[in-house]
Parts: C-alpha cells; structure tokens; sequence
C-alpha cells in the first residue's frame, strides 16, 4: 500500500514540473506585456530582467504556501489517503485546464483556477465521507471545508477585478494630464519627482510590505517597524534627486528605468505571490507524506491535522521551482500567444480585431458615449479643452514597412501599468491573499486604456467585447475547475491507482498534442507572414497574393459544393451539419480578409496603390462565391433537418450533371492560379458559358416537370430552384474574377513590355 503513495507522490511532482511549465506560459503576460507592448527595451534584456525578479520572487513566495495545505479545506477531518486523492485531482484539472487556455492565447487565472479546484476536490471528497457517515448530513459540509477562508478569498479575487480597473483608469488619467502624450518635452524635474514617486512605491511594496510573511522579514525587522513614513520619504527624496542628475548627465530617461525595475518587481510579485498555484499543492503532498511515513498509522486512519501547523520553508525546493519558471519564461512558446491578446486589446494604434462585437459591448459603448457627452455639459469649457489638449496624439510618419514595428502605448501607460499592477499584487501578498495576478494586471492594462482613449470610436465595440470574452473564461475556469476536479476526485476514488495511471496519461498526452499542434501553428503564421511581407512590394506581389485566395477558395468551395449534393442524395443530416460547419468558417475568413483590406491597403508601395481596387473587388467576389455556397449548405441542411421530402431521382441526376461540370471547371480555375499560367484565364470562359446554358436548360426542365407533376412538393421545388439558382451566381462570380483578373494582368504585361 506504501508504495502506492509512493508513486503517487511523485506523480505530483511530475504534474508540479508540467503545472510550473504551463502556469508560467499563461501568466507571462503579467510581467512582460507592458515592457513588451512599449518597446523602448529590447525583449531579450526584458526576458533577463523578469527572470531575476522571478527567481528572487520565487525565493520570498514561502508565506503563500499556507493557502494550499489550510486555505480551503480543515486538513484535520481528512486522512492521509482522502488528501492525496484531493491532490492527485487538482494538479491533473490544473495541467489540462491551463494548457487548454494557453493553447487558445486566452489569459487566465492560476490562482482562481487553484483555488477552485481544491475547493470542488474537497466538496467531493467531503461528500463521500458525509455519505459513508450514517451521523452526518449536507448540512455538515462546513465542518470539511474552511468556508470562511475560501470566501474572503474568492471575494478577494472578484473586488481585484473592479478596484484594479479603476485605481488604473483613474491613475492613469492624472498621470496623462501631467505627461501629455508629448512626455519627451517635459521639464527635468517633473520625470525626476514621478519617477521618485513611481519607484518609491515599488521600493516600499515589494521590498518591505512584500516581504511580510517570509523568513526573511524577521532579520530586518527591527529596522523597519515604526519607520516605514521615513523610510518613503528618505527614498522618495532619493530617487527623485538620482533620476535628475542621471537625466541631467547622461540623459537616463526616468521613464526607462521605471519600466525596467517595474519589470522585475511585478516578475518579483508574481513569483511572490503566484507560485503557490503551481507547487503549494505538491509541497503540502510531500508534507503530509513524510509526516504519515514517519508515523507508522494507516494511511485510512492517519489525520491530517499536521497541514494545520507551520511548516518550515524548503528553501531549495522554491528556488528549483525559480529555475524551471525561468527556463519555460526563455523556451515555451505558448506565452508569446497570449501576451499578444492582452497586448492587443490595449494597443493604441489601430489593428486588427479579434474579437467580434456583442450586445453587451454595444451597450456599455453607448453608455460610455452617453456618459461623455453628459460630462462635457457639466464642466466648463476652457477644463473640457485643456483635457483635450494633453489627450492630443502626435502625428507619426512613418514608411508602410514600419507600422507593425509601432510600439502598442508608449512609456507613460506601460510605467503605470507596471507601478499600479505591482503594488496591488503586494499589498495583497503581504497579507497572504492568493490575489490573481493575472486579473489584476489585465484589468489595470483594460483600465489605462480606457482612460488613455485608445478605444476609440472605430475599435471600442471589439475591444470591450474581447474584455468580456477574457472574463467570461475566468467565470468558466472557475465553474470548470470546480467540476473537473470533484469529478476526478471521485474518480481517482473509485478506481484507485489505475484511474490514476489512465489520468495522466489523459494529461501527458493531452500537453503532448497541444504543443506539436502550436508549433505548426506558429510555422505555418510565420510562413504566411513572410509571404504576405514579400508579395504586396510591388503590383506583380498584389496580382500574387489574391491568386493564392481565389486557388484556396476555389478548391475548398468545390469540394463542399459535392459533400452537399452527396449529402443531400443520402439524406444525411450529421454530415450536412458538419459541412455547414465548415463552410461557416471560409466565410469567417473571407469575411476577415476583406475586413482587414484596410491594413492591406495602409502596407502598399506607392506603386501598388492603383492595384488596390483590383484586390478589393476580387474579394467583393469571392464573398459572392461563399455567399451562393453558404446558401445552398444553410437551405440543404434546413431542408433535411425538417424531414420535408428528399429530392427526385431526376433532380438528383440534373445536380450530379453540374457537379460534375462545376468540378472540372473550378478544378482548371485552381489549377491555373495555383501555377500562375494567367496567359490560359481566357480559355475559361467558354466552360462557364457551358455550365451557364446546362442550368437554364435544367430549370427549364424542371418548370415542365413540375406543371405535368400534380405531386409535386412546394419544398422539394423551393430548395432545388435555389440550389440551381445560387450555382448560377456561384458561376458568375468565378466568372468576374476570372475576367477581371485577366483584365488587369494584360494590363501588367503591357507596363513590363513598354518598360
């Protein structure tokens, strides 16, 4: 039986390596996006600066690892082997559940995500025991679980989300109203006191507050208590003093600085105040391990009171797991993926949009319009203009190849980001609140934005939107955390080892899959991008890049156009949904591209700017081609999915006829844009003519049929009509562009030739 244990306790040390791995891909984006999102230091150098503040942060974090052994649950009603089913569970819902987030470049949290899933562990096992206890009832749930402790945790959590968004909007503004957006003019002494505040503010949260609860706070003590007033004042009149004549003798931009040391003190915080969601669980496994081994009482009949008292601090373990935090910060991919959607969102200049607008976001954007024009009744005028004036962004010229190089906010926001982040984060860890580091940091980032105008009237809807989509997945961690882990619990109960085995291996496999899927993810993007960066040079590159889409379109409407019919002829609803499913998503992506035509237009040499009205017409057209064919998938399925009468044998064998001209047509299309022989688009023309005259003659036909057919069903006829009527569209649209295209390559030629 001991060697059970055995195994599982280094299962959990396996899952605390991978949880280290996964957890610090996730939340990354706590300490690196406001360095990053600014680019005044170089990524490597960032990448260096959170990676000391993390292992040094990771050597303080031993106050914290209370919440994972006594926080949620009363150790001492459970035993040795009901606590290592609790643990088992948690750490496997931990792994899968963040590497599902990373794997979508979605940020959450570690710490909800921990707090729940020990929460919905012990409910479970609780249950169990109250179900194996003829004397107790639900109502006796509260003596197994700490409920008082997990509410001020959980309440903790939640009041993060509002006050974080507001002290960041609200600092943010002033800092603004001070700074301008025109900060590099600014006289010597205001950076200097900023960054005198700035970094005092640092000093004292991080430094002293931070250190609260650690061994290290006994030995400096004694110098600090009772002095804290003098020890901000001293460092305050310091700072201020070194970053004016460091200004004045070297020109150090105060603003820099602040951003770099801001850097490492939220890597320092996060750390601090984090890395309990990634080993607390496993170092309390190891805890109660050696304390049942050395008793020598079943592990059925041992309690677990011993997680109730102070457990001394391994020091050795924290800075291992400070190491391994580090290597993933440098190596793990994924990170990057979510630090662009917090990035994003914050960005001030345009880009992009992820995120599609909801009901929801359109409400708070009306609200908000409301509210401003309701403010500028109410204040005077001459304030109103001045507010403006600071809010006033300069004109940046810069040449089409520079505008992804634009940093996403300047200094002034990602300083305020990183001073407000950090000291919330310790200030709640001095008094050992597992805080979200990533709620906060997210929510001070949506905050400064908000109050620095970069949501502006063509990007607000999306932005608010992706800030709800962010919150909405931190409810869902919450709720899936908890299910999860109870159902794993009870599972882990039930089969024993071997349900442990199956666990992970669910949970190996599943990162496996997960990280070779991302890779090619990012190949494939980093392929394209180069593509793209090399094909809109010059108008031969434009005449390119829309020939690969009309090839990709081609081809795909082609092979769902025959899934249709064949579909449609077995009257099979399942693979009609599924093909409904992916015409749904070319229409996403055309839909994108044409969207986004914008930024394509923006990105041109001049030389290619007269082909940009070619581009957007031949995406005009290939909507119309994705329009006809989400028609026929929609009413198909519709039609089916009613039980209404299946198509004749003759309709049938009328579609498999323009099928199989469509086929060979589309086929020929893709074949000469995938090879660029554009000198053959002429020869095109005279299949479309065929397919054309095949159709009407088909609907001919089928108007005869149906005034001599008395049975004839008004359904049956309405979807055929429109399958045939929408094939014709179809064949106009691949039509125009064919036409157009070679239009404006004769036009090409003819250029090169007189050059």
């Amino acid at each position: 039986m001991e060697n059970i244990y055995l195994v599982m306790l280094s299962a959990l040390i396996l899952l605390a390596i991978l949880d280290l791995i996964v957890g610090v891909s996730n939340d990354a984006i706590n300490f690196l996006n406001s360095a990053i999102g600014s680019k005044v230091i170089s990524v490597r150098n960032i990448m260096i600066i959170a990676s000391i503040g993390i292992f040094l942060g990771a050597a303080t974090s031993s106050g914290m690892m209370e919440v994972a052994r006594k926080g949620i649950f009363v150790p001492g009603e459970f035993y040795f082997n009901e606590i290592m089913i609790i643990f088992m569970a948690v750490m496997i819902t931990d792994i899968l559940l963040l590497d599902t987030f990373n794997s979508l470049g979605l940020p959450t949290s570690t710490t909800v995500s921990i707090v729940f899933e020990l929460l919905g562990a012990a409910v479970i096992m609780a249950l169990i025991k109250i179900s194996m206890n003829e004397g107790e009832s639900m109502a006796h749930i509260g003596k197994y679980i700490n409920s008082a402790k997990a509410l001020e945790i959980i309440l903790g959590i939640l009041l993060s989300v509002l006050v974080a968004f507001t002290v960041g909007a609200i600092v943010q503004f002033f800092s603004r109203i001070i700074f301008s957006f025109q900060f590099q003019q600014n006289k010597t002494i205001i950076n200097a006191i900023f960054g005198g505040i700035a970094v005092t503010a640092i000093t004292y949260f991080i430094f002293i507050k931070g250190l609260k609860g650690t061994e290290y706070y006994g030995s400096i003590k004694e110098f600090i208590h009772g002095k804290e007033v003098y020890i901000m004042f001293i460092s305050f009149a310091f700072w201020t003093f070194l970053g004016f004549v460091l200004n004045k003798l070297v020109n150090l931009n105060i603003l820099k600085f602040i951003i770099g040391i801001g850097t490492f003190s939220l890597a320092l915080a996060f750390a601090g105040n984090d890395l309990v969601n990634f080993i607390g669980v496993p170092m309390a496994a190891l805890n109660s391990y050696q304390a049942w081994h050395s008793s020598g009482v079943a592990a059925t009949e041992f309690s677990m009171g011993i997680l109730a008292e102070k457990v001394p601090t391994q020091t050795l373990l924290l800075l291992m797991a400070g190491g391994i935090m580090v290597i993933t910060l440098w190596f793990n991919k994924k990170a990057r993926k979510v630090a662009a959607t917090e990035i994003n969102l914050a960005r001030q200049n345009d880009v992009s949009e992820r995120f599609q607008p909801n009901n929801l976001s359109r409400i708070v954007v009306r609200g908000a319009s409301f509210l401003t024009t309701g403010l500028k009744k109410v204040f005077p005028e001459k304030w109103i203009n001045f507010i403006d004036h600071k809010f006033q962004k300069p004109e940046v010229t810069v040449s089409n190849d520079q505008l992804d190089e634009l940093p996403a906010f300047d200094m002034v926001r990602a300083s305020v980001n990183l001073v407000v982040a950090g000291i919330l984060i310790s200030i709640a860890t001095s008094y050992k609140l597992p805080l979200s580091t990533t709620y906060v940091t997210f929510m001070v980032a949506m905050g400064t934005s908000l109050s620095d105008r970069a949501w502006g009237r063509d990007s607000a809807v999306y932005r608010v939107a992706g800030v709800f989509n962010v919150i909405g997945g931190w409810f869902l961690t919450a709720i899936v955390a908890f299910i999860v882990s109870g159902t794993f619990t009870f599972i882990i109960f039930k089969g024993g080892i071997i349900a442990v085995i199956i666990l992970l291996v669910l949970a190996l496999t599943t990162i496996i899959y997960t990280t070779i899927k991302h890779s090619r993810e990012v190949k494939a993007q980093k392929d394209i991008e180069i593509a793209e960066q090399k094909e809109i040079k010059t108008i031969y590159g434009v005449l390119d890049k829309s020939s690969d889409h009309i090839a990709g379109v081609t081809q795909r409407v082609n092979k769902l156009y025959s899934h249709v019919l064949t579909d449609l002829a077995s009257n099979s609803l399942n693979k009609l949904s599924k093909t409904q499913k992916h015409v749904k998503k070319m229409m996403n992506e055309v839909n994108d591209l044409r969207n986004n035509v914008f930024y394509f237009i923006k990105s041109l040499d001049e030389s290619s700017v007269r082909s940009s009205q070619f581009y957007i017409m031949v995406l005009s057209y290939l909507q119309d081609i994705t329009q006809s064919i989400e028609y026929i998938a929609n009413s198909s399925f519709v039609h089916v999915n009613n039980n209404h009468k299946p198509l004749k044998k003759e309709q049938l064998n009328d579609l498999k006829i323009i099928d199989e001209k469509l086929t060979d047509l589309m086929q020929h299309i893709q074949t000469v844009f995938e090879n660029d022989d554009y000198d053959k688009l002429n020869q095109i023309s005279l299949s479309e003519d065929i397919i054309l005259s095949e159709i009407s003659e088909i609907l001919d036909k089928e108007v005869n049929r149906l005034r001599k057919d008395k049975n004839s069903s008004k359904r049956n006829a309405t979807l055929y009509f429109g399958i045939l009527l929408e094939t014709k569209d179809l064949v106009n649209a691949l039509s125009n562009i064919v036409e157009l295209y070679y239009k404006n390559y004769k036009k090409y030629k003819a250029n090169i030739s007189q050059d």
